[in-house]
């Protein structure tokens, strides 16, 4: 798949570390992450995959691993199969915490803001066409005794439910989750940032912490502090970890 003029400005801008906006930084923590963590046989869970961005960065720094993508928007499944057959192993499913057919929100004019549920749009006019696709879960789907080392989530709002659906995967393999969770989507899914926070710290046992914080080994963030961060929607992207 040849890249577009956005995707390489996007590179560009990142290999400069010039964060002009808050996603480009979150990109450019999310490749030095994915570089600091994973081992060259690393088994990695990309749910959203869109273009592909972050299942190349998987092959790259772990290309003896085996690498699962879901993305249930069809003309992105059909690209990203085209593009990683025999690499990675691509599924048409949306996640959340059920097993089961359902509606989809197709931002025909704006796919990255594609989800389960309609949510706030950051562009003018979204041309939404709702789809059926099928849900499952992390915990039904994956029958491997092979530990998980790193799940990135961005599904548009509905990233707790895709946690809660993978609660045996956290507990036992404790991963590293690169996941959003910020005003504009989380709550359309009446998600709150104390149901993340509680969920992961006290039922998986994982910590949470900024991106940049945790490559500078600083302290997780305490329930008020992500509490904060959520309600201020100054930071929407954050790690959970060991």
């Amino acid at each position: 798949m040849n890249l577009g003029f956005k995707d390489i400005l996007r590179t560009t801008l990142n290999i400069l570390h010039l964060d002009i906006t808050q996603n480009l930084k979150y990109d450019r923590l999310t490749k030095q992450i994915i570089k600091r963590v994973l081992l060259p046989d690393s088994i990695c869970i990309d749910v959203g995959a869109h273009k592909g961005e972050i299942l190349k960065l998987f092959l790259k720094s772990a290309p003896n691993g085996r690498h699962i993508a879901f993305e249930p928007i069809p003309f992105l499944y059909e690209a990203l199969k085209t593009r990683f057959t025999n690499r990675c192993s691509v599924f048409p499913f949306a996640l959340g915490d059920e097993s089961k057919e359902t509606t989809f929100q197709l931002v025909k004019n704006a796919p990255a803001y594609s989800g389960v549920l309609k949510r706030k749009y950051a562009v003018k006019h979204p041309d939404v066409q709702e789809i059926s696709v099928l849900m499952t879960t992390i915990d039904y789907f994956l029958i491997t005794t092979e530990k998980i080392r790193l799940i990135k989530i961005d599904v548009e709002g509905g990233e707790f439910a895709v946690l809660k659906g993978a609660e045996q995967r956290l507990r036992n393999d404790k991963p590293y989750v690169i996941f959003e969770c910020g005003l504009g989507a989380s709550e359309f899914y009446g998600t709150t940032p104390d149901q993340v926070y509680d969920f992961l710290n006290n039922e998986v046992n994982l910590k949470i912490s900024l991106l940049a914080d945790w490559l500078k080994e600083k302290e997780p963030l305490s329930r008020n502090q992500f509490c904060n961060y959520y309600s201020t929607n100054k930071e929407y992207y954050f790690l959970a970890h060991p």
